[in-house]
Order: structure tokens, then C-alpha cells, then sequence
């Protein structure tokens, strides 16, 4: 797991991420968003850069494969709504979105499918 990038995250969605872990009980996307945290840096929130992704950001990406260009915000899960526009931290995309810079990429497994490739371009924060 060499390449995947040092992530930063913010203290509080540290604290409410962590704590929705555990109520999750030994998910396969828990478990996979807990490994995501565990290699993650805290920052407070006030002092994450705004070209870092935190939860409740508008993150516009490239899949490197297609070049097809998204944009979605990273929520929790009792916020996705009807899911439009939304990805949830819980998502595997989702947790590998977390605490990446613009013009970091990551490649994801995806379980049954190829792995995904993205790149960010943009992250815009909710004020």
C-alpha cells in the first residue's frame, strides 16, 4: 500500500467518523474507511487547507481511465437523500476521497470490477 498518499483529516470529522465505525459494527466498508483513518494525519478543521477534501465537500474528479469528469459531494450516510450529487463516506470511492489534496490521485480496489483511478481537480467547501 506504498502508493496511496498521506491523507490529512480533520479532527471533528475524525472524532464523528470513528464513532460511526463503531456503530457499524465489522463491515467490509467500515473496515475499509477505519484503514483509510488509521494512516490519516489530524488537523483541526480551521486548519485544513481548502484543497483538502473533508466531509461535506463538493469534490470534482477525473477517472483517469475514462477521463470522464464528476462531481460529488462526500456525506454521511443519513445524508445521501435520494443520493443525487452525494457519495457516502461509506462508499468505496467515498473513503478513498477523504483527506486527498487537488492533484493527488489514488487507485481504489473495487471488489468484482476494475480498480478505479481518480484524480482530483476541485474541492469546493461548504461555508
Amino acid at each position: 500500500m506504498s502508493e496511496l498518499p498521506a491523507i490529512l483529516v480533520a479532527e471533528e470529522d475524525f472524532n464523528r467518523l470513528s464513532s460511526m465505525i463503531e456503530k457499524q459494527g465489522h463491515s467490509e466498508t467500515a473496515a475499509a474507511l477505519d484503514e483509510e483513518l488509521s494512516r490519516s494525519t489530524l488537523v483541526p478543521l480551521a486548519d485544513i487547507p481548502d484543497t483538502v477534501v473533508t466531509m461535506n465537500t463538493a469534490v470534482r474528479f477525473q477517472d483517469e481511465d475514462s477521463k470522464k469528469e464528476h462531481q460529488l459531494t462526500l456525506v454521511y450516510p443519513h445524508e445521501m437523500g435520494d443520493g443525487d450529487g452525494k457519495i457516502s463516506i461509506l462508499a468505496p470511492a467515498g473513503s478513498a476521497l477523504l483527506g486527498l489534496s487537488v492533484g493527488e490521485s489514488i487507485k481504489w480496489p473495487v471488489r468484482g470490477r476494475k480498480d478505479l483511478h481518480l484524480k482530483i481537480i476541485s474541492v469546493q467547501r461548504e461555508k
